[in-house]
C-alpha cells in the first residue's frame, strides 16, 4: 500500500526522504519490554522510546526535518512556532545545530522543565495566552515582524514525515506487531506513523490514544470534520491541541479508532512505567499503556486479535519538582 502523497499531506517516499535528512542527528530509540507489563495487559507489549529522544520526545524528529528542508535564503530569517513545550525545545534544537535563529511563541501554563529546555537551546521565548488561538495570533505577528518561516507543530507535511521516521525504525525492530498504539493531540505524530505503517504493512491497526478531558480528536474523526473544544481539563499538557487540516485526513482514514482515558488511567499508567519499565515518561507519552489498560480496550471484541503492540512513549519532560521536593522533607 503506496499512500498517495497527492491525497496527503506525506507519504512514505516523504518519510524515507525525511529519515535520509535527519539520521545523523536524531537518536535511533531503544525499543524496550516488559514481562511485568505484558502479564498485566494480557498481551505482548513493545515500547518505542521516544522520552530518549534528543531534547526528551520524539517532536525533535519532525522539527529537525523542517528546519533541514529549508533554503538558506529562508533559514537566514529564522523560524516561529507557537507550542505548549516540546515542539518548543525541539525546534530550538534544531535551530541551534542548523545556526539558525528561533521564535519560540509558549503560553503562560506551559511546564516550567519543557520552558527550561527552550531557553537551554537559545530559544527567544515570546509569552501568550493559554488558547490556541492566542498562539497562533502571537506566532503570526512574530512572522510578520521577522519574515521567519512558521514552523507548525503539527500541521506541516515536513513534520509529519519527520514523525514518520518512527513507524521505520519501530517496524524493523519488531516486524512482527500487528497493532501500533499512538498519543494524539494535533495529529502530526499518529498521522506520520500511520502513513508509513500502513504504507509498508496494510493490516497492521493504528489506534490513537486521548484524554477524555481533550477528546476532539475522538469527535472529530466520528464527525468526518475538525472539532475544537471551548477548553480541555487533563493531566496530558501535551495532548491539548486540535487537528488540523493536514492532519484530519489521515486520522479520518487511516487510524482504526481512537481509545479515550481519563487522567487516573494516565498517572496509573505513568507510575508503572517508572516503577517497571524505570523509564520517565510525561503523562501525554503515558497514555498508550493507559489505552491498552484500559477497559473500553481490553472488552471491545474489535481488538481482541491485538495481541503484539507497539506503544510510543512519546516523551519523557515532566517537571520532577515535587519529587525533588519530597526526598528533602
Amino acid at each position: 500500500m503506496e499512500v498517495n502523497k497527492e491525497k496527503y499531506a506525506a507519504d512514505l517516499s516523504s518519510i524515507k526522504e525525511a529519515r535520509g535528512r535527519i539520521s545523523s542527528f536524531i537518536h535511533k530509540t531503544p525499543l524496550m519490554t516488559s514481562e511485568s507489563l505484558d502479564a498485566i495487559s494480557g498481551r505482548r507489549l513493545f515500547f518505542k522510546c521516544e522520552c530518549f529522544q534528543k531534547g526528551g520526545a520524539f517532536k525533535f524528529r519532525g522539527a529537525c526535518n523542517a528546519i533541514f528542508s529549508l533554503d538558506d535564503q529562508q533559514a537566514a530569517k529564522g523560524v516561529v512556532t507557537h507550542s505548549s513545550g516540546n515542539h518548543a525545545a525541539a525546534l530550538a534544537l534544531a535551530a541551534k545545530l542548523r545556526g539558525i535563529t528561533s521564535y519560540i511563541v509558549i503560553p503562560k501554563n506551559a511546564p516550567q522543565c519543557k520552558v527550561q529546555h527552550v531557553v537551554r537551546y537559545g530559544g527567544q521565548v515570546i509569552w501568550s495566552e493559554t488558547t490556541i488561538k492566542s498562539r497562533e495570533e502571537t506566532a503570526t505577528t512574530v512572522q510578520q515582524e521577522t519574515g521567519a518561516a512558521l514552523i507548525h507543530p503539527y500541521n506541516d507535511g515536513r513534520i509529519i514525515s519527520g514523525q514518520g521516521t518512527i513507524s521505520l525504525e519501530l517496524l524493523e525492530q519488531a516486524p512482527h506487531i500487528d497493532t501500533i498504539i499512538v498519543p494524539i493531540s494535533g495529529g502530526g505524530l499518529i498521522s506520520g506513523v500511520a502513513l508509513a505503517a500502513k504504507s509498508i504493512n496494510p493490516a497492521i491497526r493504528v489506534l490513537a490514544a486521548e484524554p477524555k478531558g481533550a477528546n476532539d480528536a475522538a469527535q472529530s474523526k466520528a464527525a468526518g470534520r475538525i472539532v475544537t473544544l471551548p477548553e480541555t481539563n487533563t493531566v496530558a499538557d501535551g495532548l491539548r491541541a486540535f487537528l488540523g487540516e493536514f492532519t484530519l485526513p489521515i486520522v479520518r482514514d487511516l487510524v482504526d479508532d481512537v481509545i479515550t482515558v481519563d487522567d487516573t488511567e494516565i498517572i496509573k499508567a505513568m507510575r508503572l512505567c517508572y516503577e517497571i519499565l524505570k523509564v520517565a515518561v510525561e503523562p501525554s507519552g503515558a497514555i498508550g499503556l493507559a489505552a491498552v489498560l484500559s477497559d473500553s480496550f481490553r472488552t471491545n471484541p474489535a481488538w481482541k486479535d491485538c495481541n503484539q503492540i507497539g506503544i510510543i512513549l512519546s516523551g519523557g519532560n515532566v517537571d520532577l519538582e515535587v519529587l525533588w521536593n519530597s526526598f528533602s522533607k
